[in-house]
């Protein structure tokens, strides 16, 4: 966590993540109109909170977009802060019900630009990474708000269905395609407020580097009003780290309503 603490000890580097935060997936160019400096000094910024985990680059044709990475502020807040809070109570989901439908949706994903990137290290191997990313059971043991789920993740065209505290369904994802232990495509299909939302699609990159696996999570046409599943992203890699790497159940709630 040093690297953490040592690249948010700067108001520049702090001022990148807030334009980070209010526009995501920006190149070097606007970052550089934003923080009204010298291109040199804005890449050698963003190499620290690269190396933090901070930011995630991903390049896409000619272009390098970059991607705030919430899930190491999230790991430092349930290490530091979230102790002394007092735990709320799940909080309850309405009204939740319709099918998932819409024709198969595919990208392509070397072009295309994500609205979302999350990056996370896992001190696993691929084996359980992959089982726990499939598998109904194990998404039990670390999904922030799910209470039941059923399916799998595992081949083309299967779904998961997510249940909520109060029984309905709150979402599905529906795999579009799969490369495994690699690659999972899905549709995203969330019923908030009691009707069916538009869809979008997200991709799990996972890979074995050595002792550790790396877990990349993209999103992409997120519709407006929805910028929060980036919260809700970074609770479920939060939440799938700790499990792995202690062996324990760890889900992440949002907090109550203030």
């Amino acid at each position: 966590m040093d690297s953490i603490f040592k690249a948010l000890n700067d108001p520049t580097r702090r001022a990148l993540l807030d334009s980070l935060r209010k526009k995501d997936g920006q190149s070097l160019q606007e970052l550089e109109e934003t923080a009204e400096m010298t291109r040199f000094g804005v890449m050698k910024h963003l190499k620290l909170l690269e190396e933090a985990g901070l930011v995630v680059p991903v390049k896409k044709g000619r272009f390098k977009y970059h991607y705030l990475n919430a899930v190491p502020l999230q790991e430092v807040i349930d290490r530091w802060i979230d102790p002394f809070l007092a735990k709320p109570a799940a909080r309850g989901i309405i009204s939740l019900k319709s099918k998932l439908e819409g024709p198969k949706m595919m990208f392509d994903f070397t072009s295309k630009k994500p609205d979302f990137v999350s990056q996370t290290f896992i001190r696993c191997d691929l084996k359980h990474l992959w089982h726990a990313l499939v598998d109904e059971e194990e998404a039990m043991k670390y999904h922030f708000l799910a209470t039941a789920a059923e399916g799998s993740l595992g081949e083309e065209g299967a779904t998961m269905a997510y249940t909520g505290p109060s029984g309905n369904l709150m979402l599905n994802m529906h795999v579009l395609c799969v490369t495994p232990k690699s690659e999972i495509v899905m549709r995203f299909a969330p019923f908030f407020s009691g009707s069916e939302e538009q869809t979008s699609t997200c991709r799990y990159l996972v890979s074995q580097e050595g002792q550790q696996c790396r877990l990349v999570i993209e999103h992409y046409n997120v519709p407006p009003g929805h910028e929060g599943v980036a919260d809700g992203w970074s609770r479920i890699a939060a939440g799938l780290k700790t499990y792995l790497e202690t062996g324990k159940p760890a889900r992440f709630p949002m907090p109550a309503p203030a």
